[in-house]
C-alpha cells in the first residue's frame, strides 16, 4: 500500500518534487538561467522520479548535478545509449543515479530522471542552460522560461514514439516556482514587461545599466513565465570576444577566444518605402481542436481560433494587388480555399473572407506536415517569390520532421511562423522560421496576434536582400573562422548573430572588423561594425557554448537530411563536440552516478512521474460558453448603432451591391425602417467601439479604398445624412469615403497602427491615383465631421 504523504497529484499519487527555484541572469542579449529542483522522499520505499519539462527551443543546456546531503555531484556528457546504460546498471546495484535527456522527436522537450531515492531523503538538482534572446517586433528581448506543456499530437507514420508526458491542470500542479532576474547591458534598461505578475523593478545603480526584478507571489503554472526587455538604443551592433577554457587544448573550440558579433543592418529609408507588389503569399492556419481555447484568460471570448480569423481578416486587406494568394488549413486533414493560389483581386479577396468568416476550429489533431508537403509540390510562380505564413499553437510531436521539411524548401520560400498561445513549442516556431529564413513571433497572455503579424508581413513586402556575403578584416596574426551557418535573411531593424573562432597568433592590435555585404534591390549595399579583440574571461564560457549549440544543431540538422551518407560520420562529429563543450544534443545526455553513498539502496524502486502543467480553459468557463458564440464576428455591433441594425445592415447588404450616392440614401432609409433605432439619427460624434476597427478593415475594398455608404458611416459613428451633407460638392464618393476612413484611423486608432498602417498605404496610394483636385478640402471637411485634426501630410497624400 503506498504511503500518500506529502504533495499529490490528481491521482492521488505522492510527488517527490517540492519546488522549482528558477535564477536567471541576462547579459545584454544573452541569458543563462540556473534551475535549482528540490525532491525529497516522504514515502516508506526507494523512488524513481520522472519529469518530462520544456525548455527552450535554441538553449544549450550546459550544466547538471545533483546535491545529496554533503554530497555533490556533477554529471558528465556522454552518448545517449552509454548514458542510458549506465544510469539503468546503477539502479540495478542499488546506487543513486541522475539522468537528462533531449527527447527524439522535439529540441525542446527533455526527461530528467531522479533514480534511487531512499525513503527520507532529500536531493537538490541545478540545471543550467544559456540561450540568445529574440528581438520582437517592438525592439523587447523575449525571454521565456516555459513552464506549460501541452500534451504533443503525433500524427500516424511519423518517425519516433510520442513523448509520454505526464500533465494535470496547471490549477493542480502540485510544487511551487519561485523567479528572479538579474540583469545588465552596457545601455540603460527601459523596463521589463510580463504576462505575470512581477514585483517592481529594482535598479542597483545610476546608470541604471544593472536591475533586478522577481515574479510576484502566487504563480498558478497556467502560463510560460514570459519576460520583454527592453534597453536604451537597442539597435546598436555589439560584439562579446570571451577567452578560451585555460584547461581546453588551444586550437580547439573551447581554448580559443571565440566573439559572437550581434548585426543590426539598416536599410536606406528610399528603398524600404517602396514595398514589393508582387509575391505569392500563403497562408497556412491552424485548426485543431486546441484552436478553441481562449487567447488569455482575461478575453475568454477571444479564442486562438477566432483571433486568427480576425488576422487573416487584416492580411488578406493588407495585401497589394496584382500579388498571388492562397488560405491552407490544417488539423488531422487540410483544406485550401483555392486549388493553387490566385491573382489578389476583389473577387479572390471576397471569396477568400466569405470562407475564412466560417473557419471553426474542427478539423481534430495537429498533423502540419501533409499540407506543407502539398503546398511545397504546387510550382512558384515566376518574379512572384513565395512567402509561407503558418499559424500553430505548436503542439506537434514530429518538430524536426517538420523543420526539415521546410529546410529542404528553403531555396524556394521564406517562412514566418507564428506560436500561439500558452505551451507553443519554440522549438517548431523558431526552426520552421530560421530553416525557412524568415521571422518567428509568439502570442501569448494579453498579446494581439494582429500587430505582430503584420510586423511580419511588411518584412515578407521588403525587398529581398541577397549575395550575401561576411568578411573579416583582422590584425595581422589573427584568424577568425566562422562557426555560424551562413546568413541566408536580413530584415530591416533584425538582428544577425555572427559566431568566429579566434586564432590569436601574435598581435599586439586591439581592433577588428566584420563587414556584411549584401545586394538590395539590384544596389549593392555593406553594413561593417569594428569590434576590440581584448577578450574577457568567463568561467561560464555563455559564448562558447552558444557557439557549440549553433553547430551541434546544424550537424544534427545535415545529419537528418542526408541519412545514409556520411550518417555514422555526422553523429561523431556531434557527439565529440558535445563531450568536448558539455553541451547536451540529441545524441548525448547527461549522466551523473552517486558512487560515494557507501551502501546500496535496498527494495524495489517505485516510479513516480512528475506531472507538467498543462493550458486549458477554466471549467466553468467552457461550461457557461456556447459554441456558436466562440468567434467573434468581424461585425460585433458597435454602441452607437445598435445590434438590431447593424443586423439589419449587413442583411440587406449580402443581398445587394450598393455603389452609387442615391443608392446609399435609399438603403439608409430601409434601414432605419427595418430596425426602428432613433438614436442613431442623433448628430453628436460617438467614441469608436473596440471592435470598430475589423469593421472598418472589412468595408475596405482590395483595390484600397471605401464605398460611401450606411455601413460606413455607422463605423464612424454617423448617419449616412451626415456623411452625404458634409461631403465637398465636388469630389468623387469613393475619394470622400476614403479619406473619412484614414482620418478615422488616425484620430482614434493610432494604438494600433501596426495592423492598419498597410492597407492605409494602400488606400493613400489609390487615392493619389484618382488625381483629386480637392483632397485639402475633404481633409478638412472630414476632420470637422470627424471631431478630429489630422494634417494631410500625415494621412500620406
Amino acid at each position: 500500500m503506498v504511503n500518500c504523504c506529502g504533495l499529490l497529484t490528481d491521482k492521488k499519487e505522492p510527488v517527490p518534487l517540492k519546488s522549482i527555484d528558477a535564477q536567471l541572469e541576462v547579459k545584454d542579449h544573452v541569458a543563462t538561467l540556473v534551475s535549482t529542483l528540490n525532491y525529497e522522499n516522504k514515502e516508506d520505499k526507494p523512488l524513481e522520479a520522472v519529469f518530462v519539462f520544456p525548455l527552450p527551443g535554441d538553449a544549450a543546456v550546459c550544466h547538471f548535478s545533483a546535491q545529496i546531503g554533503k554530497t555533490h555531484i556533477v554529471a558528465e556528457v556522454k552518448k545517449k545509449q552509454q548514458a542510458q546504460e549506465e544510469y539503468d546498471d546503477a539502479l540495478s546495484s542499488g546506487q543513486q543515479a541522475f539522468l537528462l535527456e533531449e527527447s527524439d522527436e522535439s529540441p525542446d522537450i527533455f526527461s530528467m530522471k531522479v533514480g534511487s531515492l531512499p525513503p527520507g531523503e532529500s536531493a537538490s538538482i541545478r540545471l543550467e542552460y544559456v540561450t540568445e534572446l529574440a528581438v520582437q517586433a517592438d525592439d523587447g528581448l523575449r525571454f521565456c522560461l516555459p513552464a506549460v506543456l501541452n500534451p504533443r499530437y503525433q500524427p500516424q507514420g511519423s518517425e519516433g514514439s510520442s513523448v509520454q508526458v505526464t500533465s494535470v491542470p496547471a490549477s493542480l500542479v502540485p510544487y511551487s516556482l519561485s523567479f528572479s532576474a538579474r540583469v545588465s547591458s552596457p545601455r540603460p534598461i527601459s523596463k521589463i514587461e510580463s504576462s505575470c505578475s512581477l514585483e517592481p523593478l529594482q535598479y542597483l545603480n545610476a546608470d541604471q545599466t544593472l536591475a533586478t526584478v522577481k515574479l510576484g507571489g502566487g504563480h498558478k503554472f497556467d502560463r510560460d513565465i514570459e519576460l520583454l526587455i527592453y534597453y536604451k538604443d537597442a539597435h546598436q551592433p555589439s560584439a562579446i570576444v570571451e577567452a578560451g577554457q585555460a584547461s581546453a587544448e588551444p586550437g580547439s573550440l573551447m581554448g580559443d577566444p571565440v566573439v559572437m558579433v550581434s548585426l543590426y543592418p539598416e536599410f536606406p529609408q528610399s528603398v524600404m518605402s517602396s514595398l514589393a507588389a508582387c509575391g505569392e503569399f500563403v497562408f497556412l492556419v491552424d485548426r485543431s481542436g486546441s484552436m478553441r481555447r481562449a487567447m488569455n484568460h482575461n478575453t475568454p471570448q477571444e479564442t486562438r481560433i477566432s483571433s486568427a480569423r480576425d488576422t487573416l481578416l487584416l492580411l488578406l486587406k493588407s495585401l497589394p494587388m496584382g500579388c498571388y494568394f492562397n488560405i491552407y488549413s490544417f488539423g488531422s486533414s487540410f483544406e485550401h480555399i483555392f486549388p493553387k493560389s490566385v491573382e489578389y483581386s476583389e473577387k479572390t479577396m471576397e471569396e477568400a473572407l466569405n470562407k475564412v468568416e466560417k473557419m471553426e476550429s474542427d478539423l481534430g489533431g495537429t498533423e502540419i506536415l501533409q499540407p506543407l508537403k502539398h503546398i511545397y509540390s504546387q510550382a512558384c510562380i515566376p518574379k512572384h517569390p513565395r512567402q509561407l505564413f503558418v499559424f500553430t499553437d505548436g503542439e506537434v510531436g514530429n518538430t524536426k520532421e517538420v523543420t526539415d521539411l521546410v529546410k529542404k524548401n528553403a531555396g524556394s520560400h521564406r517562412c514566418f511562423s507564428f506560436g500561439i498561445g500558452e505551451g507553443a513549442s519554440s522549438a517548431l516556431i523558431n526552426g520552421m522560421a530560421k530553416e525557412g529564413r524568415g521571422h518567428a513571433q509568439f502570442i501569448t497572455g494579453a498579446d494581439r496576434m494582429q500587430p505582430k503579424v503584420m510586423q511580419s508581413l511588411r518584412f515578407a513586402l521588403q525587398p529581398v536582400v541577397e549575395n550575401i556575403s561576411v568578411s573579416w578584416d583582422l590584425p595581422k596574426g589573427v584568424s577568425a573562422t566562422v562557426l555560424s551557418p551562413p546568413i541566408t535573411a536580413i530584415f530591416q531593424g533584425q538582428r544577425s548573430l555572427i559566431y568566429a573562432q579566434l586564432t590569436l597568433q601574435s598581435s599586439e592590435a586591439t581592433d577588428g572588423s566584420v563587414t556584411v555585404r549584401y545586394s538590395l534591390a539590384g544596389h549593392p549595399s555593406q553594413s561593417q561594425f569594428h569590434f576590440n579583440l581584448k577578450h574577457a574571461d568567463d568561467s561560464r564560457l555563455t559564448v562558447h557554448r552558444l557557439a557549440a549549440r549553433t553547430m551541434i544543431r546544424s550537424l544534427e540538422s545535415e545529419e537528418r537530411t542526408q541519412r545514409k551518407q556520411n550518417d555514422e560520420e555526422m553523429k561523431k562529429k556531434v557527439v565529440e563536440l558535445s563531450v568536448q563543450s558539455g553541451v547536451s544534443s540529441s545524441f548525448t545526455a547527461f549522466i551523473a552516478v552517486n558512487k560515494d553513498s557507501g551502501k546500496s539502496v535496498e527494495g524495489p524502486l517505485v516510479r513516480r512521474n512528475v506531472p507538467t502543467p498543462f493550458y486549458g480553459r477554466n471549467i466553468m468557463t467552457t461550461a457557461c460558453f456556447a459554441p456558436q458564440m466562440a468567434g467573434r464576428s468581424y461585425f460585433s455591433a458597435p454602441p452607437q448603432m445598435g445590434e438590431m441594425m447593424l443586423r439589419s445592415a449587413l442583411r440587406l447588404r449580402s443581398k445587394c451591391r450598393v455603389d452609387s450616392p442615391r443608392k446609399d440614401i435609399n438603403f439608409w432609409a430601409v434601414i432605419q425602417s427595418e430596425a426602428c433605432v432613433e438614436e442613431s439619427r442623433k448628430p453628436e460624434a460617438v467614441v469608436p467601439s473596440k471592435d470598430a476597427l475589423l469593421q472598418l478593415v472589412s468595408l475596405q475594398k482590395a483595390s484600397g479604398y471605401w464605398i460611401l455608404d450606411a455601413i460606413l458611416a455607422a463605423v464612424l459613428g454617423k448617419t449616412g445624412e451626415q456623411v452625404e451633407k458634409a461631403k465637398p460638392q465636388s469630389v468623387n464618393h469613393e475619394v470622400w469615403a476614403s479619406i473619412l476612413a484614414l482620418i478615422w484611423l488616425h484620430g482614434f486608432k493610432m494604438d494600433a497602427k501596426e495592423e492598419w498602417e498597410l492597407l492605409a498605404m494602400k488606400a493613400a496610394s489609390w487615392i493619389k491615383a484618382q488625381n483629386a483636385s480637392s483632397v485639402s478640402e475633404c481633409v478638412e471637411a472630414g476632420n470637422a465631421l470627424l471631431g478630429c485634426g489630422v494634417k494631410k501630410e500625415a494621412l500620406g497624400l
